[in-house]
């Protein structure tokens, strides 16, 4: 793609994507949601990458269209939504589009074997309406229609990917020395009040406030905001992880890097890599319905046996590092996941990229086969 949709683009975010050390970094609300939703830097770092130096060999990037079976496309969609003015955030959104969608790939496939990081909720929000066909990869499915519009995104067609932790990885020895420390039932530091779907959160706050082992917070930015939440979480048995104004938060991510044991509480939340993964393992799911009710959430989590807590915990250590992006990508890595997971898509895309070109005009041309049934925990 032209400089101006990659690189440049990358130049507005220069000293926090430079130094890949400081992604992580907790700073101003902007700079946070910028790294919380940095898919497309991570991705796109691992591709541009000498093959010499990746250490992923699962995916190759060629040089001809016509070796290719998917087409990533490098535009940073959240970086260009948070550091340019609206019109002319919008004014590249579209070009960006035409560019796309006037490419011989786009128009042979409809856009079917393309992959597009619209990992923030607002992302190219005014045209992706165009580039619907799409992979697209998302925080979450967010089946209320608030964030997506019907028919824009399936389980069968995108892919859910991890927030990048707002908090660094607490390793085998940290888990150990802090074992002892976990002396909190429950933690959770964040926004006490969302929208739509988060409206939980204020519920959950009325009902846990005020309980001894228990710590609800409202969560600050900034380097002391980070160090507060990283800290509560190594010293905390659970992590509660509440619905956002979609169904994910970054909170999950934290408190799986933390060796916390997250207890989440989200009706609709669909996963990231959960073809791989069993987060049943690693987390407690609850029903929002059954968390708001007077006393049932903290007889649930006291009555988890300390073997269970001790196997979860475990496991939250071996898990861990499928949530650590890195340069270079690593073995099983998120980004390794990803290119794994949209392998599986590859013949489901080519059945209906094949089907599209040679059905004729009086054929029923629409394929009515997306997963769309909405998560419950119910």
């Amino acid at each position: 793609m032209p400089r101006k949709f990659t690189y440049d683009l990358l130049w507005l975010f220069h000293d926090t994507y430079k130094q890949t050390s400081n992604l992580t970094s907790n700073g101003s609300p902007v700079h946070r949601l910028i790294v919380q939703h940095s898919i497309d830097y991570w991705l796109w770092a691992d591709l541009i990458a000498p093959e010499s130096e990746r250490l992923l060999k699962n995916v190759v990037r060629v040089r001809r269209q016509a070796e290719a079976d998917l087409f990533y496309i490098p535009f940073f969609t959240t970086i260009s939504f948070f550091l340019l003015e609206k019109q002319q955030c919008k004014a590249l959104y579209r070009e960006a589009l035409k560019w796309v969608t006037d490419q011989p790939a786009w128009k042979r496939s409809e856009g079917r074997d393309h992959v597009l990081p619209v990992h923030h909720p607002w992302s190219f929000k005014s045209v992706r309406r165009y580039m619907k066909n799409a992979i697209w990869l998302l925080p979450d499915m967010d089946s209320t229609g608030n964030w997506y519009k019907p028919g824009q995104v399936s389980l069968e067609k995108d892919l859910i990917l991890p927030y990048v932790p707002n908090v660094d990885l607490c390793n085998a020895r940290c888990l150990s020395e802090s074992e002892r420390r976990r002396t909190t039932l429950l933690f959770f530091r964040g926004r006490l009040k969302r929208n739509a779907g988060g409206k939980v959160r204020a519920k959950l706050v009325a009902e846990l406030s005020g309980v001894s082992d228990v710590v609800i917070e409202e969560g600050t930015a900034g380097d002391a905001g980070k160090a507060a939440a990283q800290d509560g979480m190594r010293k905390s048995i659970f992590c509660l992880s509440p619905a956002g104004d979609t169904p994910s938060s970054a909170r999950l991510f934290d408190a799986i890097v933390s060796g916390c044991i997250p207890v989440i509480v989200s009706d609709e939340l669909e996963l990231p890599f959960e073809g791989i993964l069993d987060y049943r393992k690693i987390a407690l799911f609850v029903s929002s319905s059954d968390a708001i009710q007077p006393g049932w959430l903290l007889t649930f989590l006291r009555n988890v046996s300390p073997a269970q807590i001790r196997e979860m915990r475990s496991n939250l250590a071996k898990y861990s590092h499928h949530f650590i992006y890195s340069n270079p990508a690593q073995p099983l890595g998120p980004e390794d996941l990803v290119w794994r997971m949209m392998a599986g898509k590859v013949v489901t895309i080519k059945l209906h990229t094949r089907r599209s070109q040679r059905v004729v005009k009086e054929s029923r041309s629409i394929c009515t086969c997306d997963c769309k049934r909405a998560n419950s925990t119910g």
